[in-house]
């Protein structure tokens, strides 16, 4: 028996689609920035070789992204030791947000150039969404909106501080 399809609407996300986008890589601006000034960018994390990142768009809070300090656009191009270290880092990012948020699950992903939905084509990266039972509800369906619960700066250093003790 085929069940139908569920879909996630998620139309709030448009003015990031459409909108203006800044000129260079966020990720490269980051990784390239002074630790001093990792709550500006949003950094959670950083290791020799990659970063993990809170999403200013995300689609629940905590959504945060893993990725390589080198500018790559394909997964197959990241170098071995940076596949590793991208890993253990989306690793204790699970870890963090676990012991931080207590969610249920999650949703890990990579979207593979622009066709395939990714925001951000020419550097590759990996989203790490917590997701919890029932987070969905009728506010997306009846009202386009997306309740957050909780403001991104308040998300960014409940979990800056989890990275902090679950090195």
């Amino acid at each position: 028996m085929i069940q139908p399809m569920e879909h996630l609407w998620a139309p709030w996300r448009m003015d990031f689609i459409k909108g203006p986008k800044p000129p260079g890589c966020f990720f490269c601006e980051a990784a390239a920035a002074d630790p001093a000034d990792d709550q500006a960018h949003l950094v959670l994390a950083r290791t020799s070789l990659s970063l993990a990142i809170l999403n200013r768009y995300p689609y629940n809070n905590g959504h945060l992204m893993v990725a390589p300090k080198a500018h790559l656009a394909n997964l197959e191009d990241v170098p071995g030791a940076t596949a590793s270290d991208m890993t253990a880092l989306t690793q204790r990012s699970l870890r963090v947000l676990r012991a931080v948020l207590l969610p249920q699950g999650f949703n890990l992903g990579i979207n593979a150039g622009k066709i395939a939905g990714a925001g951000v084509a020419d550097h590759v990266h990996q989203h790490v969404v917590p997701r919890w039972d029932g987070d969905t509800n009728f506010m997306p369906v009846v009202a386009e909106t997306k309740v957050l619960n909780e403001h991104l700066t308040t998300s960014y250093v409940q979990l800056r501080a989890g990275f902090d003790r679950l090195a």
